[in-house]
């Protein structure tokens, strides 16, 4: 038994069946690429989903958490600390806003937007007890707790898990006349995403963006933009509302804010938002240690430059160019923006990912039918031409053409 089949027993045997991971067990990585147990090299098309956006162990955050570390790791939130108000005042200017408040996962921080919309609008807005209700969409993806599944409209992730938290209303993503219909006075937020990623990197329609903080605005709701996937820096923008120029109430960042080294999420709006908590009400533990403001800030310092963004850009305009070159017969469509795509394909997308990891390229699939391609921003883009060489092969090899050549050398 080799070394990578003793590891993936173990983790059979004794870890919990939440995710069907491709069969390799990394060991090292770094920038773009990552080693496996055996010693072999995979280019990372996933980034962990955006978390790696910088690439692994980026030597500029690598030497901030390890600055940090020599010095302080945690104190609560009971004592401050000399990395929490500078990391709160320049991620508060990146986003344009007031306040911030920290958390660890995506998901807390999706909860912690949930009850500032509530919270705000009983006492800010006077909708009665009780009676706030919040808009999502069909094909979100906001994390895992018991409230966030209970607005999912994915059974994967919702059944068996009742009963379900109220309060919610449910439309088409990118349908902005039934967004106007499901408000009313009761609505305190609509909470979206940029571009739906665990939908298969869903772009919304032209305007739609637009739309929703029309909307918003019109009923005097919070508009929430879920930017853990889909911000900094990985649609080309720091942020992907900007594609339509649109400026939200709420950011939700996570993922990338972290540096791929350690969880770090956040809540950013302004004062009149977040300003409706009290000591006491709400908190935790670990957000806004100073491990995890020390890399943050190290984060926001890199995106202040504009260079990310702009590779994302450019990289993401040639990946987009040649992944359009694929075959229609295999591909049904493609979709995202900078270097974040989702490639429909007319078939399955798990057997594409087992055939891409043989080939040296670490992908995953999404819904069955998508391939989801999310390199880290840095990239080389000899290294990107070289995963998408691998992609156009692995797609070849499901092609009907390709199956009607081999049964022909069958039969001959």
């Amino acid at each position: 038994m080799s070394r990578t089949e003793r590891l993936r027993a173990l983790s059979e045997e004794h870890g919990a069946h939440t995710y069907h991971p491709l069969p390799v067990v990394i060991a090292e990585a770094e920038g773009a690429w990552v080693t496996d147990v055996e010693g072999r090299r995979y280019l990372d098309m996933l980034a962990a989903y955006s978390a790696v956006n910088f690439g692994h162990r980026n030597p500029r955050l690598v030497a901030a958490l390890t600055r940090q570390l020599e010095r302080v790791t945690l104190v609560s939130r009971a004592f401050d600390h000399d990395q929490f108000g500078p990391f709160a005042a320049e991620l508060a200017e990146l986003c344009g806003k007031d306040m911030v408040l920290p958390m660890n996962s995506g998901a807390e921080a999706v909860e912690t937007a949930l009850k500032t919309a509530r919270k705000w609008g009983y006492e800010v807005r006077g909708v009665p007890a009780d009676e706030a209700t919040i808009i999502t969409f069909e094909g979100n993806f906001h994390g895992r707790t018991t409230t966030i599944i209970s607005f999912s409209t994915d059974p994967e992730a919702k059944n068996s898990y009742g009963p379900y938290t109220p309060g919610f209303r449910t439309v088409p993503y990118g349908d902005a006349a039934a967004l106007r219909a499901a408000m009313d006075d009761t609505t305190v937020g609509v909470l979206i995403e940029p571009i739906q990623g665990e939908a298969g990197v869903n772009v919304p329609p032209s305007g739609f963006l637009t739309a929703v903080r029309e909307l918003c605005t019109e009923f005097g709701a919070l508009m929430i933009a879920d930017e853990i996937q889909s911000g900094l820096g990985r649609t080309g923008t720091t942020f992907a509302v900007e594609h339509e120029n649109v400026v939200p109430d709420m950011y939700l960042l996570g993922k990338a804010l972290g540096g791929g080294l350690l969880p770090v999420s956040a809540v950013v709006a302004d004062a009149d938002v977040l300003g409706v908590f009290r000591p006491g009400q709400h908190g935790s533990t670990f957000g806004g240690n100073p491990l995890a403001c020390a890399v943050a800030r190290e984060v926001i310092a890199m995106l202040r430059t504009g260079e990310y963004q702009e590779r994302s850009r450019e990289l993401g305009a040639h990946m987009h160019r040649r992944l359009g070159e694929l075959p229609s017969d295999v591909v049904r469509q493609v979709r995202g923006r900078g270097l974040w795509a989702g490639v429909e394909l007319r078939g399955k997308a798990r057997p594409v990912t087992e055939r891409l990891m043989e080939l040296g390229v670490l992908a995953k699939e999404t819904h069955d039918t998508t391939l989801r391609l999310a390199p880290p921003l840095v990239i080389e883009r000899a290294d990107l031409d070289r995963a998408l060489d691998r992609v156009a092969e692995a797609l070849s090899a499901a092609s009907p053409a390709s199956d009607a050549a081999r049964e022909a050398v069958a039969q001959a």
